[in-house]
């Protein structure tokens, strides 16, 4: 259950990875949300939604349900009324908070109180500092990082170089994300500009991000392609990875940063900004560069080191694999189940 599932943002994302996992371990999964293909879709629970649904409507759609999978919907209040309403029909009940993010991460919401919580739930963040952070509040948490296919498939690097216009001499910097404040697209282009290579920026612009986002395109010193490339209406992400020859996060805060790991996996250099979470995944041993100093990935991209995108990729394969999700989740599922049988 959440806010929106079934698209390309990170909490989506890694959703329909969890429900692979659950499947793997014997439970038929079941999808409600506010926006996008799912099983049973309730327009109250979007971010935008006017009104929250009745707690009889999230009831209905959570009948027989043994097991309730919470994505951010109880983390971040995108739609406080829908939170409530379902933090309410789920009192007693069974539940997975998972949080990608939690309010005072972000500074709009500084003010807002911790998620709620329950006897019968169990708390998921997606990294160490989250797991600390709810702690404070006196709520305890399990840590399961956001986990990836370790040999994705390969890319279609020259079909979508010429999709894009993109020679075979260029240079191109993909930032495989949203347009938001907090991605930091002016660290991206200005990443692109110290390299002299084209910008790519694939995600949409979100939350008022429209008109700023416009003039750093307009003003850029270098040539900048928006959206997903032409003749795709979803470019597949490792079609974006190959095509590039640079990865840039140069984000300020991201709750994990995916292309942190997908970098790796898909064997790209990572341009990568300060963002809090960053520390805590580079101390796996990752090699990365800081977005804000190009000498070094200029010196790379001169004198490509297939150790270093080995070594990345391996430490992606070590410690975060898709493969290993199952047996990562299924202590948490089983401690919540328990709960159910002792209750």
């Amino acid at each position: 259950m959440s806010f929106r599932l079934g698209g390309t943002d990170g909490v989506a994302v890694e959703a329909t990875k969890w429900a692979g996992a659950l499947h793997e371990l014997g439970w038929h999964v079941v999808t409600v949300a506010g926006e996008g293909p799912v099983d049973h879709l309730l327009p109250g629970l979007g971010i935008d939604a006017v009104e929250p649904p009745t707690a009889a409507e999230v009831g209905d759609a959570l009948a027989g349900a043994d097991l309730v999978v919470v994505e951010n919907l109880c983390s971040l209040p995108l739609n406080p009324g829908a939170e409530a309403v379902v933090s309410h029909v789920l009192r007693g009940r069974p539940a997975i908070l998972h949080h990608h993010d939690l309010p005072w991460q972000r500074t709009r919401f500084a003010d807002a109180p911790p998620p709620p919580d329950d006897a019968r739930w169990a708390h998921v963040t997606v990294s160490e500092l989250s797991r600390g952070q709810l702690a404070e509040h006196g709520i305890a948490a399990t840590v399961v990082r956001n986990a990836f296919d370790p040999d994705p498939r390969a890319g279609n690097r020259d079909g979508v170089r010429r999709a894009l216009g993109v020679g075979e001499r260029d240079v191109l910097v993909l930032q495989p994300t949203r347009a938001l404040e907090r991605k930091n697209v002016p660290g991206g282009i200005a990443l692109a500009e110290a390299l002299g290579a084209v910008f790519w920026l694939l995600g949409p612009a979100e939350e008022g991000y429209g008109p700023t986002l416009e003039r750093l395109l307009a003003d850029a010193g270098v040539r900048v392609l928006h959206g997903q490339a032409p003749g795709s209406v979803r470019t597949p992400p490792e079609d974006a990875y190959a095509a590039c020859d640079v990865v840039a996060l140069p984000s300020t805060w991201e709750g994990f940063g995916n292309p942190s790991i997908e970098s790796a996996t898909h064997r790209r250099p990572l341009a990568v900004g300060s963002y809090p979470v960053a520390a805590e995944l580079a101390a796996f041993g990752f090699r990365w560069f800081p977005h804000d100093r190009p000498e070094g990935l200029a010196r790379l991209l001169d004198h490509p080191d297939a150790r270093l995108i080995e070594h990345n990729a391996q430490i992606a394969r070590r410690h975060f694999s898709l493969r290993d999700l199952p047996a990562r989740l299924s202590p948490v599922v089983d401690e919540v189940t328990r709960r159910r049988r002792a209750g």
